[in-house]
């Protein structure tokens, strides 16, 4: 039965290849959320073909969401033809911004060899159809399975899922007595199987001075020196604390095993000027200085201990330093997410890996946060891992390519998972 399942899998290589090329070809970049109306279109099209049938969800007045860039995501349901559980497939369509370094059109999903190039092929639209493949090949060998298959397409993974997973898990579609089992084709590699992520607090610090004339600077108070201060500061405290924290997570790559932090932008004094502004700055000191910080911290800080630590730091430099002054302001908290090793999902999704690659998969856990999130902590529903083909290491960078082989072997992962909770 697995045998045919599997040759069913490996006739669809050449749809395959033209399903990911043409999900590549449609810029779902993020931000600001273009084309996410297309992405759904082209996916409502190919299902409703499949015998799915298909809702579309606007994440109206979510975050992002607006008349000029509406948050759309698609919901496909089939239903077998006996009572059983949901299984649910979750990929983000929307892919990160193209960046510099590229060789090749990031949206021209060139082929070379086994390797299909473009942004957003590794992360996540090879894994988004490697699970369609697989349902349909499922579907085709096995009509009368017991339960029901989801396919989504959801908005806004890469800017926190508000207008995707967020927004629909409080809508109730992630709620337990609907979906029992969740795999998100995450790219972390085929072998692996990823259990959740670390958490991630984000904020934005400002420094405050007062604006003189440059020539003078003692008369007024210069905002990006402060600044200055706080960056030595957590150069000589933050960062080597962070550093001795270690985690019982199976995060990978290694160094993420550690919490970490990264100075996400830093903007001090007047704006910058036009590419075509010819003339020459004004000679002012900065009167404020602002910085974003990206913290990503592990299971075993408490989210509030995060935060403070970074307060108290500010705090001190107040106490120390002449007219230091600051504001904070939180853009953003995700709790870390780990679903236990004895749930139903993991051990199914295991035994398809030994059966399909002949080796036991690695567990692993995500540096940083994806969907599963929302899943767990808005819907309540445990019984989620991310489980997909590429390399993570891949995602966000130039030349940016999914694996054929890999996709194909993961189809079949996903494949041998739905026989295992559908065929009862």
């Amino acid at each position: 039965m697995l045998e045919k399942l599997y040759q069913r899998i490996e006739a669809t290589r050449e749809d395959l290849i033209a399903l990911t090329r043409d999900l590549i070809a449609i810029p779902t970049l993020n931000p600001p959320g273009e084309n996410y109306a297309a992405i759904c279109d082209y996916l409502d099209n190919r299902l409703t073909r499949a015998g799915f049938e298909t809702t579309w969800v606007r994440a109206q007045d979510a975050l992002g969401d607006s008349e000029r860039y509406p948050r759309w995501n698609l919901i496909a349901r089939h239903e077998g033809g006996r009572p059983g559980p949901c299984v649910h497939f979750n990929s983000h369509t929307d892919v990160v911004e193209v960046g510099q370094g590229w060789t090749r059109d990031p949206f021209n999903a060139d082929i070379e060899g086994d390797r299909i190039y473009g942004r957003g092929a590794c992360d996540m639209k090879g894994g988004l159809a490697a699970s369609i493949i697989a349902a349909e090949a499922f579907i085709a060998e096995h009509p009368g399975y017991a339960g029901s298959i989801e396919i989504s397409g959801t908005a806004d993974e890469e800017s926190g899922g508000y207008g995707g997973v967020a927004y629909l898990a409080e809508q109730g579609w992630f709620a337990p007595d609907r979906v029992q089992h969740v795999i998100i084709p995450e790219p972390l590699n085929k072998d692996r199987i990823c259990l959740g992520h670390r958490g991630g607090w984000w904020a934005e610090i400002e420094t405050k001075g007062e604006i003189a004339h440059g020539s003078m600077p003692f008369l007024g108070d210069c905002a990006v020196r402060h600044m200055g201060a706080v960056l030595h500061a957590f150069e000589e405290t933050l960062f080597p604390a962070m550093a001795s924290r270690w985690t019982e997570m199976p995060v990978v790559p290694e160094g993420a095993r550690q919490s970490t932090m990264n100075i996400n932008s830093i903007h001090g004094g007047q704006s910058e000027q036009a590419a075509d502004d010819t003339g020459l700055p004004a000679h002012c000191v900065p009167d404020s200085c602002r910085i974003v910080i990206d913290r990503r911290f592990l299971m075993e800080e408490p989210i509030e201990a995060v935060r403070q630590e970074v307060i108290d730091l500010l705090d001190d430099l107040k106490a120390r330093r002449d007219n230091f002054d600051y504001e904070i302001r939180e853009i953003n908290r995700v709790i870390p997410s780990m679903t236990d090793k004895a749930a139903p999902i993991v051990s199914t999704v295991h035994e398809a890996i030994r059966d399909v690659l002949g080796q036991a998969p690695t567990y692993v856990a995500s540096p940083g946060s994806y969907d599963q999130k929302h899943i767990d902590r808005i819907g309540k529903l445990k019984n989620c891992i991310a489980y997909g083909p590429g390399v993570l290491e891949l995602a966000h960078k130039p030349d940016e390519w999914i694996g054929v082989t890999d996709m194909l072997d993961s189809a079949k992962v996903m494949g041998r998972s739905l026989e295992s909770l559908l065929l009862p």
